[in-house]
This record gives structure tokens, sequence and C-alpha cells, in this order.
């Protein structure tokens, strides 16, 4: 047995039914809390972005449009654009259907996460005020609860490395263009140490500039695309809900099991494109310059909202509308060149070039946001020991980005979901353990700004 089939074995026991179960009710107990904030907040969480109710003498590092920036460069990436071709090869177009189900769950999910890492932020060992799981645990529920917050950083120092970014990006530019892997590793290794060096500031200054653009650029193309297959949109809406439930499949033997499986497809690739839950979102947010938890946890909920149900389904859409009545039987593509494939099939050689620009600012944007999330746990486990300082830090994640390019899809795939799991477990627990006090602090605060 090889190890990537031990790879996979393990995902399929850490997302099977239990854990899927357990999301499941601890996003309705959390829904019950707050009562539909995502819709009922949405213009409110707007407002706080554009720079409304803004207090420049607030602790934090950084503006509500910067966290929110640069929580989405880590989110809105390759997998919106690769993880989603991911999804329709492994589930079908019935995966996306429940990609949009994890991400409503996961507006609301975000707004507990990240106003806990505001209202139970922490400093790290020099000093700097910094939120996330590993602080809400260890502050709002007690030390005896340390070894959750200690395995949830464990697990993240794996989970958020850019793997699967410069995994996809190095087999995009082999494919399409025969560039070798590992030169592609080492030149964005370099480029995002560079990027890195410079601090949280010089982070949130490229990804604030970086992802208006990016995600700009790339929903025109899709737009383009389904201009172009107008008359196809409709019917692949149709096609991914009857493929979520089995529709029209079940005389051909669709089994429960394969709906199940078209489930766990779709919430997995859901957690990773919009990472609600799993929480790293909530170190990017407990920086923001508030003193408001509340409005963090607002302004947050809008990132599953950009990044899976817009960009997510601009690119589902895309995908099978470029496949639509194409042979694909002697066709093996998966991740991101089943997506440049459907793109060049709708807007020919341009498309792919385009598609080119797109995933280099995606790509490169992920492995800069993902790197502020990989340093907030690395800081949490070492604390300062052994001279483990930033340049340590920052020649251990170039490195990874190095062996991440060269490494096989499926192998990538499999260590960042294993991960996101068993991040998602501690993060899950807390943010259900302390949501009480969210609810008690969001009546206080809506009755303030008359929300």
């Amino acid at each position: 047995m090889n190890i990537n089939q031990i790879l996979s074995d393990v995902v399929a026991v850490v997302w099977g039914t239990p854990l899927l179960v357990f999301l499941l009710v601890a996003n309705i107990i959390l829904l019950s809390f707050s009562k539909l904030i995502p819709i009922r907040g949405l213009v409110h969480a707007i407002s706080l972005v554009s720079g409304k109710h803004a207090n420049k003498n607030a602790q934090g590092q950084i503006t509500h449009f910067q966290a929110l920036s640069n929580a989405l460069a880590a989110t809105i990436g390759l997998g919106n654009i690769a993880g989603v071709a991911v999804a329709i090869y492994q589930g079908g177009p019935g995966a996306v259907f429940w990609m949009w189900i994890s991400a409503l769950l996961g507006m609301n999910t975000k707004f507990f996460e990240c106003t806990l890492a505001v209202m139970f932020r922490g400093k790290d060992y020099q000093g700097e005020v910094q939120g996330g799981p590993m602080y809400y645990i260890e502050k709002g529920m007690g030390e005896k609860y340390k070894f959750f917050a200690f395995a949830f950083a464990l697990f993240g120092l794996i989970g958020t490395l850019a793997l699967f970014q410069i995994n996809q990006l190095a087999s995009f530019l082999e494919t399409s263009y025969s560039v070798d892997t590992t030169y592609t590793g080492m030149i964005f290794a370099v480029l995002t140490v560079y990027i890195l060096l410079g601090g949280l500031k010089r982070i949130s200054m490229v990804t604030s500039r970086v992802v208006p653009a990016m995600s700009l650029i790339y929903v025109v193309l899709c737009l383009v695309i389904l201009g172009v297959n107008a008359e196809k949109v409709i019917p692949m809406f149709v096609s991914i809900f009857e493929s979520a439930f089995g529709i029209g499949q079940v005389a051909g033997g669709v089994s429960g099991y394969a709906i199940m499986h078209v489930i766990q497809t779709g919430v997995k690739r859901a957690a990773f494109s919009n990472e609600a839950g799993i929480g790293t979102a909530p170190m990017a947010h407990g920086n923001a310059q508030t003193d408001e938890p509340i409005s963090e946890g607002y302004v947050a909920m809008l990132g599953p909202l950009i990044d899976t149900i817009i960009v997510c389904t601009l690119t589902a859409l895309a995908i099978l509308v470029g496949i639509d009545s194409v042979d694909m039987s002697g066709v093996s593509l998966n991740g991101i060149n089943l997506t440049a494939f459907a793109f060049t099939q709708s807007l020919g050689e341009f498309g792919k070039h385009s598609l080119g620009i797109v995933i280099f600012l995606f790509s490169f944007s992920t492995m800069i946001g993902m790197a502020n999330y990989n340093k907030k746990c690395w800081d949490y486990l070492f604390k300062g020991r052994w001279n483990l300082g930033d340049k340590t830090f920052v020649l251990f994640y170039g490195l990874s980005l190095g062996v991440g390019a060269v490494i096989k899809m499926g192998a990538v795939v499999n260590i960042i979901d294993i991960c996101y799991a068993l991040m998602a477990i501690p993060n899950i627990v807390a943010t259900v353990f302390l949501a009480n006090k969210v609810k008690k602090a969001l009546k206080k605060y809506n009755s303030k700004f008359n929300v």
C-alpha cells in the first residue's frame, strides 16, 4: 500500500459521517443563537467594510477591510479555481450544491469564530496582539482545555501551508507552458520570502491591493464564458440540483452511499474553499483594529458569501458549460488542468492565457495570506524558543513551497483534508462552548448601533 492510499484512507475516516453530523449539529446550535444573522446583518457588514464606525485608536494592527482582504487572500485562491474542479471530478455537479449549503452555514460560523477572535485576543511571545482559536480556546475555555489549543496549532502548522496553491500553479505552468515544477517552486519561494520578511503590514498592503483586482478579473472572465454559453447555464443549474440528490440516477442504482459521497465531497471542498469552521480566518480577523468584537464577526461572514457562493459558483458553471458536449472519455484531467481545459474550450487560447494570469495572482496572494496563518501557529507552538525567530519561520515556509511544487496533487489534497478536519474539531468545540457569550454581546451591539 503506497503513502497516498494510506492518506486517502485517513481522509475517509476523519471526514466520515461522525464529523459531518458533528458539524451539522454545531451549525444548527449556532444558527439558533444568531437567528439567521447572515441574512439580517448583511447590509451592516458591508457598511463596516466601507469604513463606517472605524476607530483608529482601537486595539489592533489593520483595518476591517485589510482583515477581510487578508482572509480572502488565503481563501479566494486556487481553491476557487482548482478546488471546484476537484469537487466536480470527485463528486460530480451535485457537489457544488453542497458547497452552497456549507457556505451559507459557514457565514454564520465565521461570524461566531471571528467575533471570538477579537473578544479573547491574546499576545504572542513578542507582545503583539493576536487572535485565533489558540487564544480563545485558552482564554475563553480555560487552562484545562489548553491541549485543544495546542492541537489546533500543531495541525494548523501543516494545514495552513500553501501546498495546494504552489502544486496547482506548478502543474498548470508545466502542462501549459512546459515550465519545470522545480523552477516554479524555487521562484515563488523566493518571491514569497521577500514579502514575508516585510511583516504583517507588508502582507496586508499587498493583499488589500491584489485581492480586489484579481477577483474582478476572474469574475469578468467567468461571466464572458457564461455569456458565450448562455443557453447552457440553466441546464447546468438543473444538473447541479439533480446530481446533489441523485435525481434521475436512482433507477441506475445510485445508492445512499453514493449520495453521501457527493455530500462529503461538497463539504470538504467548501471547507477548503472558504475555511469556515476550520479556524484560519479568525487568525486574520483577530488583528483587526476594533474594540467591538461583534463588528469583526459581521465583516468576517462576508468571506464565504464572496468566496464560495459567488466565485466558486462562477467557476463551477464555467467548467460545466465548457466541458458540456465534449467527449471526456479519453480525457483524464483533474484540478487546475480541468479548469484550464474548460476555459480553452469556451475562449480558445485567450482563455488559457488569461486564466494563467489569474492563476498567478490567486496562487501568489494565497501563499502570502496563508503564511500569516502559518506564522501564528508557529509562534504559538514555539514561542520564540531555540532562537526560532522570524527568519527561521520564513525559511521553513519557503522550503514548503519548494516541496509542494513537486509532489503529487492527490497527496497534497489528502494532507490538507486531514489537517483541516483535525483543526475543525477543536475550533468548533470552542466556538459552540463560547457561543452564548457572543449571543449576549450581539444583543448589546445591535442595540448600540441600531442594527
